[in-house]
């Protein structure tokens, strides 16, 4: 062969070589003898791994990657089955010297005719890098080990998709659903999305995801720490006053307390072939006590699937092609599926297919039942659960600025109730009816028992339009105290909806209402939600075929004021204290002698006021008529008109004179009752006012 020939054969492996290296990923964390037998995956980029094995050494080394060791140090946790025990784990400390291994001289050798292809020294030296491995050490005791070693690892996190059918599921010859008509059933399907990028395959794991967050942060116990110390100087030391001493009385020891039994070891099972892993999940939920658990892992024991079955169902084998890799199917009979099955997703027939929900700490737990292959560098979808929930297809009228015409038209909504024992976690809600896909949604996080309404599209043959009044109504006693009283009042405010409905069937509509600030419901309509915590309430309105319908939302807040007690809002206000049965009834008995002594200084100081005005009102007239007489005194041809004027200014001041002395009577007689009703108001004393009585929805 030729020079040449065996040259550019030398550049063509080389080249192989380098993209072999460039596929290749390392594992974050491997260990010869112990096998990846758990992972559970949480919510914050976090998951835990357990491997399990029996080692016949004094040693175990892990693998670890470097950016990998500081949190696998701070969460590794090892228990020894075996009757020895764990002595110390060793790993090396990164020492930054100033050295750069790419910028270091080559070391002489012979020449190359043929230069290697053209690499990117930046990315080459960050992915030497990233992929650089520590050995962490782990020292035991003796040589016949049975270990369980679990740690947690950056991974990502799960994500979890709905689907939803509205509507009776499954049952032959179903009705067609509208949105306007009253079915109150849904089919729900939650499936869980799992990444595997962690450098190795996951085969035959049990796989536990988990509805929760908690708290995870990185670690760098491999880094050396040297935190900065002051300087101390040494001056010498004197001792200025003598110290005093401290005397204790001798008493008799006490009896130290036994030791604590010896904890129980924990059962470990070697690496068991994926078929007997069932026979596992069947003892550790028979010992949880978990009855959805129990239930599932017996199911999945009894039926479980074959590995290759399993692998089709749950990601398949490293090199399959298709949906079988990255995709998910039901493990019965995926032929089996029809156009309008896949467009109406039906409940599984395989029970066992789903896994067992149970809650830890407040937290939503799914394990999947039997044993689950993932590739590295792949995806897999799960099946969490499938159920009839409460559910509807409805309209919610909620404006939002993304969708300009929703300040008029309202939303076709899936409204359902979590009617599962876990959490649902936030994620994308597929809707289906009557074999159709009606669109796509977005579900918050939905605690058991709670109710969720997700828009997927808008409804325009529905208009509605707003209108605001406000006033200020009701007066209530908040408070006597020193003689004065204080009321509360109500500032309403009525926010009315009017809704016209343009289709052939009545629609059952939602209206979000953004709810005021400090104020409360009065009167809602049977079924609003009011949802303190997102500030807004949930008000139901029932709107006729090709009419329309008003909702009237009225808000009230109270605000407090002080006023006179002979005003007509003190009257409103004690006459509504004295006719309410949870009346304090001293108070009631002193406001009521009070309003006896009211009710005749109020009609004389009404009486007092009107002679006043009239009054001031005869002054003026005798005024202008004196003017007038004034005028015309030296005019002959007036006699008659000097008459007239004359006898109309002696009835003024006749009437004057009687009214003079009216109000003299009248004002002896108010300063006594006035005096009367203050003793009395200042003898009252109510400091916590009755609550407001509201109107039940």
């Amino acid at each position: 062969m030729r020079r040449y020939d065996v040259a550019r054969a030398g550049s063509g492996l080389l080249l192989a070589l380098s993209l072999l290296v460039g596929c290749a990923r390392v594992p974050d964390v491997d260990a010869s003898g112990l096998a990846l037998r758990r992972v559970v995956i949480y919510r914050n980029g976090v998951a835990y791994f357990e491997r399990r094995g029996v080692i016949d050494a004094d040693q175990v080394t892990f693998r670890v990657r470097k950016e990998k060791v500081g949190d696998f140090l701070a969460t590794l946790a090892v228990i020894e089955a075996g009757g020895s025990s764990v002595r110390s784990a060793s790993f090396p400390v990164e020492v930054d010297d100033g050295s750069d291994e790419d910028d270091a001289p080559a070391a002489p050798g012979p020449e190359v005719t043929v230069a290697p292809p053209p690499r990117d020294k930046g990315a080459t030296a960050e992915k030497k890098k990233r992929d650089k491995l520590a050995d962490v050490k782990l020292t035991l005791d003796g040589r016949e080990h049975d270990l369980v070693v679990g740690y947690v690892a950056e991974t990502p996190v799960w994500r979890p998709s709905y689907r939803l059918v509205m509507g009776a599921v499954g049952a032959p010859g179903a009705a067609s659903v509208d949105p306007r008509a009253t079915s109150k059933q849904a089919h729900l399907q939650a499936w869980g999305i799992v990444q595997n990028l962690s450098g190795e395959d996951w085969n035959g794991v049990k796989l536990s995801l988990v509805a929760g967050a908690p708290l995870a942060f990185q670690a760098t116990l491999d880094q050396a720490a040297i935190p900065p110390r002051p300087i101390v100087s040494d001056q010498g030391e004197v001792i200025a006053s003598v110290p005093t001493s401290e005397t204790t009385l001798a008493t008799e020891a006490a009896q130290p307390a036994p030791p604590p039994p010896p904890p129980a070891a924990m059962p470990v099972a070697p690496p068991a072939p994926a078929a007997e892993v069932a026979d596992e999940y069947a003892r550790e939920a028979e010992e949880s006590g978990n009855l959805a658990f129990m239930k599932q892992a017996e199911a999945a024991r009894v039926k479980m699937p074959t590995r290759p079955a399993a692998k089709r169902a749950y990601g398949g084998a490293p090199g399959a092609a298709g949906p079988q890799r990255g995709g998910a199917v039901f493990a019965d009979d995926p032929a089996a599926m029809d156009s309008k099955a896949m467009m109406n997703p039906s409940p599984p027939r395989n029970m066992s297919a789903l896994a067992a929900v149970a809650m830890e700490a407040g937290t939503t737990r799914y394990d999947i039942p039997f044993p689950v292959d993932i590739p590295d560098r792949s995806a897999t979808m799960v099946l969490l659960l499938a159920k009839q929930v409460p559910g509807e297809s409805i309209f919610l009228f909620a404006p939002d600025g993304g969708v300009p015409a929703s300040s008029s038209h309202p939303f076709r909504v899936a409204r359902f109730t979590n009617d599962t024992k876990g959490l649902l976690e936030r994620g994308p809600i597929a809707v289906f009816e009557n074999g159709s896909f009606l669109g796509q949604g977005m579900v918050e996080p939905l605690p058991p028992g709670a109710t969720t309404t997700v828009p997927f599209a808008l409804e325009r043959g529905l208009a509605v339009d707003t209108a605001r009044e406000e006033s200020a109504e009701g007066a209530r006693i908040a408070k006597i105290e020193g003689g004065a009283l204080e009321i509360e009042r109500d500032w309403v405010t009525h926010t009315k909806y009017a809704v016209r409905n343009g289709g052939d069937l009545a629609a059952r509509t939602l209206v979000k209402h953004p709810r005021l600030h400090g104020t409360r419901l009065h009167a809602p309509p049977k079924g609003t939600e009011d949802n303190v915590g997102t500030g807004s309430a949930l008000v139901p309105i029932d709107v006729p075929r090709r009419g329309t319908a008003v909702l009237d939302v009225d808000e009230r807040r109270l605000f407090r004021q002080q006023i006179d007690w002979l005003s007509q809002l003190a009257d409103d206000a004690v006459q509504a204290y004295l006719k309410d049965p949870r009346a304090d009834a001293t108070a009631a008995k002193q406001l009521g002698q009070a309003w006896d002594v009211r009710g005749k200084l109020r009609p004389a100081i009404d009486e007092r006021d009107k002679l006043i005005a009239e009054q001031e009102r005869l002054q003026q007239q005798s005024h202008e008529l004196r003017q007038n007489l004034r005028a015309i005194e030296k005019n002959r041809t007036a006699d008659e008109l000097r008459r007239d004027l004359t006898d109309r200014l002696a009835k003024a001041s006749a009437r004057l004179d009687e009214i003079t002395k009216r109000v003299i009577v009248l004002e002896m007689q108010i300063n006594e009752q006035q005096i009367r009703f203050r003793d009395l108001t200042n003898e009252i004393k109510l400091l916590a006012p009755l609550a407001p009585v509201r109107a039940a929805p």
